[in-house]
């Protein structure tokens, strides 16, 4: 079936999906930033999503949240099975395509945060780093898993920043003068989120470390952990607008990602332009040395 032309629902659902993730680190980015400025605690993406639970139409906007994240999920699965981006069967192939059905399930997991929100119920509860870290530490080899887990937080977090300096991200864009111009932004995004991403494996290593599963910490515990650096507003102010600029890439993601499976041979991604242009300007300096 992988090899099969995607059906056409897949698009629209990758759109949708990626507006509502753009959304949220909207909000998240505005809250932290916010936090950075005033002194205020910091938030992660449930409190983003329950700050809109008291503002006008803030319900209905939950509702269509939940719904994004969950389109988001339905096609990061089934991009995975499908294999809709032709990530191929060797070991880089699967591992990427493992990695798409982690991100559903993250995606997922917000889906079920916004409709308990807009329901009046809580968001879930907890911070869901501790609640791994605990569960995963009753396990057999329970530090050792922990511990592992963290390794895969900043592996995650670091190949967000390979992603954004060897722009990988633009093998499945379309090539826009507006891609292009956000482009500047759309790699600040990818390294801000790497860097929040990779700040919570870390103290998911530690916590597997010392067997101690308060030491886990998701978002709120990596904006924490910053802004106790020396000039930690500063920097928690950057990473706050990193995170805006995140939110850019996931509105740029929504409005000219290509599915591979369903493109057609005239669609030029980013990648693509880059590599033609870089390829003329090397048949131009051929013919000045003949």
């Amino acid at each position: 079936m992988s090899q099969d032309r995607a059906p056409a629902w897949v698009v629209p659902a990758m759109r949708f999906g990626y507006s509502a993730r753009g959304l949220t680190y909207a909000l998240l980015g505005g809250l932290v930033f916010t936090a950075a400025l005033t002194g205020g605690q910091t938030e992660d993406t449930q409190s983003a999503l329950a700050s809109l639970r008291g503002e006008s139409f803030g319900l209905l906007l939950l509702w269509i949240l939940g719904a994004g994240f969950a389109a988001y999920a339905v096609w990061r699965f089934i991009c995975a099975f499908m294999d809709l981006e032709r990530r191929g069967h060797d070991l880089k192939g699967i591992v990427a395509r493992l990695g798409q059905t982690f991100s559903g399930g993250v995606s997922a997991g917000l889906a079920v945060t916004s409709v308990r929100l807009a329901m009046g119920a809580g968001g879930g509860g907890g911070d869901s780093a501790r609640t791994l870290a605990s569960w995963l530490l009753q396990q057999p080899f329970g530090k050792w898993l922990v511990m592992g887990a963290g390794v895969v937080a900043i592996g995650a977090g670091g190949y967000y920043g390979f992603k954004a300096m060897k722009e990988k991200y633009k093998e499945h864009m379309r090539a826009t003068p507006t891609s292009r111009k956000l482009d500047p932004v759309v790699k600040a995004g990818l390294i801000a989120h790497g860097i929040v991403i990779a700040i919570i494996g870390g103290f998911l290593v530690y916590a597997g470390w010392t067997s101690d599963p308060s030491e886990a910490g998701g978002m709120t515990t990596a904006f924490e952990a910053v802004r106790a650096q020396p000039y930690g507003q500063v920097l928690l102010a950057a990473l706050a607008l990193g995170l805006v600029a995140f939110a850019v890439y996931c509105f740029v993601e929504a409005r000219y990602r290509v599915v591979p499976a369903r493109a057609g041979d005239d669609v030029t991604t980013l990648a693509a332009r880059a590599r033609a242009k870089a390829e003329g300007a090397t048949r131009q300096m051929a013919s000045q040395v003949g």
